[in-house]
This record gives C-alpha cells, structure tokens and sequence, in this order.
C-alpha cells in the first residue's frame, strides 16, 4: 500500500512493444497493459513510466521528458550505460556530471525521443 503521493510521467511511444524492449534493456519490468495493448505501464523499483501509443510521433520533434530524482543515481547510470547507447542522436545516453545548480544527473534520450533526465541531490 503506498503511503506518498507520486507523479507518474505519461510518455508517447509509437510503438509500445518497442518502447517496452528497449526499456526493459534498462531494467525495467512491466509492459503492455492487460485491457489496452496500445498503453504500457513499466517499472524500476520505485520509478515508474507509462506509455502511450502516437504512431504520428515524430521522435526528433518531441518535446515530451520527465525528470527522475533518485537516490543513487551512479547505479542507475551504470546499469544504463551497459546498453552502450551513443553519446549523440536518437537514441542516446549523456554523460554523468555534476551540475552547478545541486544535482548529480545524466540523460537518456529513447527512440521516440523522450528525454529522461536522473538525477540525485549532491548532500551539502
């Protein structure tokens, strides 16, 4: 039973058995949900994503994102790098750096074009 309040992001795919693959490459587990083939809902511990498909979508025009503050974001970035993603284009992995205003953060960019950014309070 959950105790908190949570956000869950709604990100567009245009295909969601290719959004749940690449994900799941991530770590994630979950996939298309049980009444509507055409929305997924995946999971990373507590992270959780959704995904709705938007054939139309064009993923170098998308504007959707989300930001994922975590607790320890360098074991996220590890497991992210292992799919060896390029550090440019769609999709792709950005590097873990801090950043001047507190956060130690890395980005991911998917296939459609979803921008994921993870990142963790630097303490002090």
């Amino acid at each position: 039973m959950q105790s908190y309040d949570l956000a869950i992001p709604t990100l567009p795919c245009r295909s969601v058995s290719a959004a749940t693959e690449f994900y799941r490459r991530l770590g994630f587990e979950g996939g298309p949900h049980e009444f509507n083939s055409q929305y997924a809902i995946l999971k990373r511990g507590a992270i959780e994503l959704h995904f709705f498909t938007h054939r139309e979508l064009v993923p170098a025009d998308s504007s959707a994102g989300c930001y994922i503050r975590v607790l320890d974001v360098e074991s996220i970035y590890k497991a992210c790098s292992a799919i060896d993603l390029p550090s440019s284009g769609i999709p792709r992995i950005e590097r873990l750096e801090d950043k001047p205003w507190g956060l130690r953060e890395f980005a991911i960019v998917d296939p459609d074009g979803n921008l994921l950014r993870v990142g963790q309070i630097i303490p002090g």
